[in-house]
């Protein structure tokens, strides 16, 4: 059983793609995902995979380090993240 609304739905749908945009370290990316993982995010920026990733936070909130296995949803918001070098303290 169908009313037909199904097939001018699933046409339309697939000529239209949102995209979904980020920026790292100030540089505008984007992607049809709704979500990437830090190592994902990492790789589309070309950021070396020992750099550690943070995503910048608004307001007053601290930025959030964000791991190589975890996901970022990026439908809700534009995200700005920033990569740090590795670094040594104490040695």
């Amino acid at each position: 059983m169908t009313d037909g609304k199904e097939g001018k739905e699933g046409k339309e749908g697939k000529d239209k793609v949102k995209l979904n945009h980020f920026f790292v370290d100030a540089k505008k990316y984007e992607t049809a995902q709704t979500a990437l993982t830090g190592a994902e995010i990492k790789a589309i920026a070309g950021v070396a995979a020992n750099y550690q990733l943070f995503l910048e936070e608004q307001g007053d909130d601290p930025d959030k380090a964000i791991g190589d296995g975890e996901a970022v949803n990026l439908a809700e918001r534009v995200k700005h993240f920033f990569a740090v070098p590795p670094a040594t303290f104490g040695a």
